[in-house]
């Protein structure tokens, strides 16, 4: 029986025998990944090789970007026409940690005879895609690439390609040439463009090349640069080595006729015709390729409804599902295809079908005091969030199939979202005005940002004024105990036009304590109708906010009735917040008034009254330039106007005082952190910017935070002094992985957050020699691993001699390996030993197997020579 170890061996052998007989073969090809886990990413390579050629990868090296590489076993492969081979390689491979991360491929050669590559049969064929490991993107996953990158052309015609580029995250896209690429995925020297007698484009936005045209046959390739864009913000990139085959043909390319993009509401079915002509009269095919293709649930389907030759019309359709909602179009890439009996030449044409989820249904709006209560349905299609808009000026909106959300252009301003179907708006906290119309529509948003179409019909209420006018609530006096407030309201008028009011009336005076309104009781009465004053004192004016409502009562026996609906208003209250040599005041308020001004007074010390100290229209004042650790006093006037019938008065009320001191309690701004290794001084390198130099003025010294594994907690292992020392080297006892951060410390002793975390991981620990001589003459004696530090702890080590027959194993990691066959005293002969060496390395993901497979060239001879 032939152990499994002797087909190992034999296979590593045809492999080499095959590589060096027959290495021209690859014609195109691109790396793609899907994301599993944080850390973890499935990456996907497919290659274009010529069947002819002979050559048949069984496996591929995938340089991973973290310093490690792994053999990755051909999972299918896909016979094309004209003798092409579509072939893929998956594998999965954990990150250590986040960071930038370029996985390269790379495989001899490409095949004879490119035009544009010098001795393109003599040069390495390499792909390679950048990969952005970031937790801040979210999950990311590389497009799809739907067209196949083997090509045709015919001289002096107008050549069109698309790579069918789709993602499934609605990730924008980015197209751009690049160069072609050969060892190591550096450029290829003398790589240029193929020539054209007009020009070689390619959009930037659709991805559609188009080659103005090619003036010589012969095989070209170019590279194609996709970029993905997150929130305007490049994650990563792949790119698509493609070949073009030009030919010397009477042949003309059909034409498709411009299909037109498709917008659709959620629920209806997407159909266009799609209509092409030949202009040598040869039959066509249509094939199309796209997202819609894709679902599970509902995908689009191509139907042919007429072919005869020189023309073809076919039908695409798709029944919309709330899966297919997304931001960005969903694109569909149409080829047609002639029958020639020279050559097969092709014209491609995209459209975009946009899948806009329903308007909102069932809104209702209920008016408050100074705020409006807004209610709607529930998304049939599972909106992440609801976005409200309202206008009170003339509404500018018109309907438009392919227009989702509003804007200001529609005469909508947005007034905030909510996850759930009722919202309250009070314009930011400032209150609604009363007799002011407000009109509302909600949209409906999906976790990537896609709106929906706004609600059909808008809703409308106008907010009547309460009754009495309220037009004062001002503290005269701030004091934990005895604080006191003045509250004024309008004498009511006309009141002989209300049906029963016969009198006498009443006043009833309510409190509650805080800015809604949310606790009334009724705390006194007045009697006589011209009295509209009234000093609420007893109160912790200090500390605390209080808010009133008067209500007017028909008070005669027997006939005793409220008339209108009070009003509510608050007080001025204010909230301090210390900071470095700064107080931050904030002004709350819950008025049926507009304040449009508000002065700022602050306590002088000298003259011992309240200065005013400046006049903002907004609600946040920051008082700089103190001095930490001295205590400032502070009050406002707050000034508006009321509306009467149809007239403005205007108001003035003070705020209570407050006092703060000064201190910082403000964290300085987190490092920038780089972290690299010096793998073989065995130490990491940390370099951070100084805070003071952009966005502090205070900082003096970092702590430094690390952990040898990913995602567990990080311990504290150094202070350095000084905000310039912005560098620390770290010598790690377990491994040369790990995870770093970094925080600013200021004078005050605040610490900043932690910087953006860094794990290096790309040391390799473990080497073993390829050559010793076990001849007794204690020159190489023993073939020994280099572990450096012990940090590899356990390994399986297997050598085979050429037959394939095991001669020696073990589990020490240092090897020790004296020549010996296993089990016997006798030294094996002169000649190549293959290992198979499993290796448990600490990684900064835990407990990694790394798998080594090499040659050994022992000598048994006594030579004098010295192996290094």
């Amino acid at each position: 029986m032939i152990s499994k170890y002797k087909i190992v061996f034999f296979l590593v052998l045809s492999l080499i025998m095959i590589y060096q007989a027959f290495a021209t073969h690859n014609r195109a090809g691109e790396i793609t990944y899907k994301q599993i886990s944080n850390l973890t990413y499935e990456i996907t390579v497919t290659t274009y090789t010529y069947k002819l050629s002979g050559v048949f990868r069984l496996s591929l090296d995938v340089e991973w970007g973290d310093g490690t590489i792994s053999t990755v076993a051909r999972r299918d492969s896909i016979s094309l026409p004209d003798n092409y081979i579509r072939s893929t390689y998956v594998a999965r491979h954990t990150y250590p940690g986040p960071g930038i991360f370029e996985i390269l491929v790379q495989d001899p050669n490409r095949n004879y005879g490119v035009v544009n590559i010098p001795n393109s049969v003599n040069t390495v064929f390499s792909i390679k895609t950048l990969l952005f490991v970031n937790p801040d993107f979210g999950y990311n996953n590389t497009p799809v690439l739907l067209n196949y990158p083997i090509d045709k052309a015919g001289q002096y015609r107008v050549f069109n390609h698309n790579p069918g580029a789709y993602d499934i995250d609605g990730d924008s896209l980015s197209y751009k040439f690049t160069a072609c690429t050969g060892e190591d995925g550096n450029p290829i020297v003398g790589y240029s463009l193929p020539p054209a007698t007009n020009s070689l484009t390619i959009d930037p936005i659709t991805g559609n090349l188009i080659w103005d045209t090619p003036p010589y046959v012969g095989k070209y390739n170019i590279a194609i640069m996709i970029e993905e864009w997150r929130n305007n913000i490049k994650i990563g990139y792949i790119t698509r080595d493609m070949q073009i085959d030009v030919f010397t043909t009477e042949n003309l390319p059909p034409v498709n006729i411009d299909p037109s993009d498709i917008c659709i509401p959620v629920g209806d079915t997407a159909s266009i015709l799609l209509r092409s002509t030949d202009p040598n009269n040869d039959l066509i095919s249509h094939t199309a390729v796209g997202g819609p293709f894709l679902f599970s649930q509902n995908p689009a389907t191509l139907t042919t409804l007429s072919s005869v030759n020189g023309e073809i019309v076919s039908e695409f359709s798709w029944i919309t599902h709330c899966s297919h909602i997304r931001k960005s179009p969903h694109e569909v890439l149409l080829t047609s295809k002639d029958n020639h009996p020279d050559i097969n030449l092709v014209d491609n044409d995209q459209f975009t079908v946009k899948v806009i989820g329903p308007a909102p249904t069932g809104l209702m709006v209920e008016p408050g005091n100074g705020f409006a209560r807004i209610s709607w349905d529930t998304c049939e299609c599972n909106a992440s969030k609801y976005l409200i808009y309202r206008r009170d000026v003339q509404s500018y909106y018109s309907f438009d199939s392919c227009k989702t959300g509003l804007t200001e252009e529609d005469g909508y301003i947005f007034v905030g979202e909510s996850t759930d179907t009722v919202f309250r708006d009070d314009d930011f906290g400032e209150g609604l005005v009363q007799g002011i119309e407000y009109c509302y529509r909600v949209v409906s948003e999906y976790a990537d940002g896609a709106q929906s179409y706004p609600s059909d019909e808008e809703v409308c209420i106008s907010l009547s004024p309460g009754f009495p006018i309220i037009t004062n609530v001002s503290v005269d006096l701030t004091d934990k105990v005895n604080g006191e407030i003045m509250v004024k309201w309008e004498k009511p008028d006309r009141l002989d036009t209300v049906p029963g009011a016969t009198g006498p009336f009443k006043y009833l005076i309510y409190r509650s304590e805080d800015l809604y309104g949310m606790k009334f009781n009724l705390i006194d009465s007045i009697n006589d109708l011209n009295d509209t004053i009234f000093l609420d004192n007893g109160l912790n004016t200090a500390d605390s906010a209080y808010s009133y409502s008067i209500a007017l009562f028909n008070d005669a026996p027997g006939n005793r009735f409220r008339i209108g609906t009070p009003q509510m208003a608050s007080s001025v209250f204010l909230s301090l917040t210390p900071a470095d040599n700064a107080v931050l005041i904030k002004i709350n308020k819950n008025t049926p008034w507009l304040d449009n001004q508000y002065i700022i007074y602050k306590y002088n010390n000298t003259t011992l009254q309240f200065d005013s100290i400046a006049a903002t229209e907004n609600r946040n004042y920051n008082d700089i330039s103190l001095t930490n650790g001295t205590n400032v006093c502070y009050k406002v006037q707050s000034i508006g106007k009321y509306k009467d019938g149809s007239n403005l008065f205007e108001t003035r009320n003070w705020s209570n005082e407050r006092c703060e001191t000064p201190m910082d309690y403000q964290h300085p701004c987190q490092p920038e952190l780089n972290v690299r290794s010096s793998c073989d001084s065995l130490f990491n390198f940390l370099t951070w910017n100084n805070p003071n130099n952009t966005c502090a003025d205070d900082v003096i010294g970092y702590k430094v935070y690390f952990t040898k594994l990913y995602n567990t907690a990080f311990d504290s292992i150094a202070h350095i002094d000084g905000a310039e020392n912005t560098f620390y080297q770290h010598f790690p006892e377990e491994s040369m992985g790990g995870c770093y951060a970094v925080s600013a410390v200021d004078s005050f002793g605040n610490e900043s957050n932690l910087s953006y975390v860094s794990c290096v991981d790309e040391c390799s620990y473990y080497l073993l020699p390829n050559v010793f001589s076990p001849n007794s003459d204690n020159l190489n004696d023993l073939f020994v691993a280099e572990n450096p530090l012990g940090y590899v702890k356990k390994v399986d080590m297997k050598i085979f001699n050429r037959w394939g027959e095991l001669v020696f194993q073990t589990e020490n990691p240092l090897i020790e390996w004296d020549g010996k066959i296993k089990g016997t005293n006798s030294i094996v002969a002169t000649g190549v030993y293959y290992y198979i060496c499993d290796v448990w390395e600490p990684r900064v993901t835990g407990l990694e197997v790394r798998n080594l497979v090499g040659f050994i060239h022992v000598y048994t001879e006594k030579t004098g020579l010295i192996f290094e």
